[in-house]
């Protein structure tokens, strides 16, 4: 590059005034990874602004320097379009430079009031994008679609094939530790670690057979599941059954939830999900052993190098990978050494903080080409 590229560039970057949308998601289960790229952005003496839905806990993501708007005011679909031209009178004030929408459910947000006021933005997409799924974009302000894994962005590509030279992979950053948290005190009970909706009892079945199998075989553990939904009592209900409620424990999506995968030994990804899993990064970059079942967004998973594998709803599967950690724990902390490496190497905050900068100035220049 250029003495005046640089120059720029470097100018460009002062002037980064950028906001972001938020959706439940991000708040919650993405809010470690929005609230390092604010602190990043932070250091670099960077403004910015935060929309989040109703609701949302801003204030556990947020770092003091950033502006929260709330929209819309309730969190009903009809509400998306109400009290639009009012935020977009706060925003002005804030002056912005760019708009992020954080991810795909935020897409038809982002186009409108990029549109109004007369702004660049970069749209996150951290799901699937199925065939007869059209995510909106605009081919004239959408400088950007980030994604953060390889699946994701091929879903993008098969979905919205003219706008591929717009794509671009941006790993989620977290900071890895040097040391494994799993089986770190043998005086300690052995802790399973699931985080995943409570929206169908069906997903838990495996799990609980599983549980009761090993338990009656004398293995010693505890399993604490965490996450909400419709089905929580009826699961209830199945944990009784099984003779269970002693052993599992369920809990709300905790602020910070990363301090109850800090406490497992192995996290269980118990299912496929079409989403970027952030427990399922959080828990390799705490050291914790991962039993993982592949499809789905699983770029993360890498067997016998990020996790151990078991057939999805094979409870004689799930029960040998569990039966492997917790025999031989030694290797259990092994395995999840070998994740730690593999996230320190890929999933770096700075490297993320940087992407994004680029990738707001690259935001810049396509609005003024």
């Amino acid at each position: 590059m250029t003495e005046t590229g640089h120059s720029d560039t470097a100018a460009m970057r002062k002037a980064l005034r950028p906001i972001f949308l938020a959706s439940p998601r991000d708040v919650t289960e993405h809010a470690p990874f929005l609230r390092r790229l604010l602190v990043g952005l932070a250091d670099e003496s960077i403004p910015a602004a935060l929309i989040c839905p109703p609701g949302g806990n801003a204030e556990s993501v947020v770092p003091a320097p950033v502006e929260v708007f709330t929209y819309p005011a309730l969190n009903l679909p009809f509400m998306e379009r109400v009290g639009l031209e009012s935020l977009a009178l706060q925003l002005e004030r804030f002056k912005p430079t760019v708009l992020h929408g954080l991810c795909e459910s935020r897409a038809a947000l982002a186009r409108r009031l990029a549109r109004r006021l007369s702004l660049p933005y970069v749209l996150g997409v951290n799901s699937l994008i199925g065939k007869s799924h059209r995510l909106s974009v605009s081919p004239t302000r959408c400088a950007r679609i980030v994604v953060p894994s390889k699946t994701i962005g091929s879903s993008v590509v098969r979905s919205c094939g003219r706008f591929a030279d717009r794509i671009r992979q941006i790993h989620p950053g977290t900071f890895a530790g040097t040391d494994p948290v799993c089986f770190a005190d043998p005086s300690h009970l052995s802790t399973i670690v699931v985080a995943h909706r409570l929206d169908r009892v069906s997903d838990f079945t495996v799990l609980l057979e599983a549980a009761k199998v090993l338990f009656a075989e004398g293995y010693e553990f505890m399993i604490a599941i965490m996450g909400g939904g419709w089905a929580e009592r009826r699961l209830r209900t199945k944990l009784a059954e099984y003779g269970l409620t002693r052993v599992v424990t369920i809990v709300p999506l905790l602020d910070p939830w990363r301090s109850v995968l800090a406490a497992g030994d192995i996290f269980l990804h118990l299912q496929p999900v079409p989403t970027f899993s952030g427990f399922l990064l959080e828990a390799m970059s705490l050291g914790v052993a991962v039993v993982a079942c592949k499809g789905g967004v699983d770029d993360l998973v890498v067997p016998e190098q990020t996790a151990l594998i078991y057939e999805r709803n094979n409870e004689a599967s799930l029960r040998q990978a569990l039966v492997r950690l917790l025999k031989d724990p030694q290797s259990a902390r092994c395995l999840a050494a070998s994740a730690q490496a593999y996230v320190r190497q890929r999933h770096s905050v700075g490297t993320m903080v940087s992407a994004m900068l680029d990738t707001y100035i690259e935001a810049l220049r396509f609005s003024g080409s």
